[in-house]
């Protein structure tokens, strides 16, 4: 293999982030023998669902350009786990109802960030970092930090538990959600212009593409993918307090950037993300298991996402 088509792979974010996945498991499993077993793996993918789900709402934001952060995904989650919790109360019927709840939850604070940055001219982060202040005085309103609401059994089963191949219903909804942000993405027109705008937002507007309905669209679907994270979050650990969603904010825009989607937007795509996801818990687990506290985790990762974006730039075009 020739040093150029070296230097050309190591340039693909997808192909850095398996390599480092498979050097962490190695590393992981030297510091505590049984880190890269099967069940430990299982257990790993599980986590790495719930942030790759939020990471999908994510990543259609960043694609959408103008800087596009949404920093209120963590408030989302935790509101929808609190929200579900109570509608369940513990009991099957009240899955369907926590849905449909939840999602239309997301959805209107999505919505809420959409307009704002549209309609008002609010810059992505400062809008999205003020409704997160918003969900979290929401949500110190509500409950007070007390964990409340209860998983419904199925619920719990569903995240936790084989459902087929022997791989738990989350993972598999999780692969679900990238064969539909692929499609999205690279054969519709919704998809088309998303690139148009992240790339362009003026050449795109003389093109005809509704700029503003296409941005507010992507806000309301981070909305919508961070209330599904929630909902999964509570059949996960079994009930939800007010702050349980905080821990997604920061690694879910570090593993759209390591995915190959620069914040400027305009190129990238999913599968990338996906394999962040899952370096990042890896990376998670392995700081826990050398005894680094949550302070020390969240240092780390800002360090990531700075190091990465010396590594990839902010504006290079770079796909998963």
């Amino acid at each position: 293999m020739s040093g150029n088509m070296l230097l050309e792979m190591v340039r693909k974010p997808l192909v850095v982030a398996i390599a480092l996945i498979v050097v962490l498991l190695f590393l992981g499993e030297a510091l505590s023998p049984g880190f890269a077993s099967v069940q430990q793996i299982l257990r790993l993918l599980i986590v790495a669902a719930l942030l790759g789900i939020v990471a999908a709402g994510q990543n259609l934001v960043i694609l959408g350009g103008r800087e596009g952060i949404d920093l209120s995904v963590g408030g989302v989650v935790s509101l929808s786990a609190i929200v579900a919790g109570n509608l369940m109360s513990g009991m099957d019927s009240g899955i369907p109802l926590a849905i449909l709840a939840c999602v239309a939850t997301g959805a209107f604070f999505g919505l809420l960030n959409g307009l704002g940055v549209t309609l008002l001219r609010i810059p992505p982060l400062v809008m999205t970092l003020g409704m997160l202040g918003v969900l979290q005085g929401l949500l110190v309103v509500i409950r007070q930090g007390i964990p409340s609401g209860r998983a419904a059994p199925a619920l719990s089963e569903f995240v936790t538990r084989p459902f087929l191949l022997g791989l738990p219903g989350i993972i598999w909804l999780w692969i679900a959600i990238g064969l539909v942000m692929a499609f999205i993405l690279h054969r519709t027109v919704f998809g088309h212009r998303i690139y148009a705008i992240g790339s362009n937002e003026q050449a795109a507007y003389m093109a005809g593409v509704p700029v503003k309905r296409v941005r507010i669209a992507l806000f309301m679907l981070s909305g919508i993918f961070a209330a599904i994270a929630g909902i999964c979050l509570l059949g996960y650990s079994g009930s939800s307090f007010a702050n349980v969603g905080e821990q997604y904010m920061l690694p879910s825009i570090i593993a759209v950037v390591f995915g190959g989607t620069p914040l400027a937007g305009g190129k990238g795509g999913y599968t990338g993300t996906m394999a962040g996801a899952v370096l990042l818990v890896i990376l998670q687990s392995i700081l826990t298991t050398v005894n680094i506290d949550e302070s020390g985790r969240q240092m780390v990762f800002g360090a990531t996402l700075l190091v990465l974006m010396l590594f990839y730039g902010r504006g290079r075009a770079m796909r998963a």
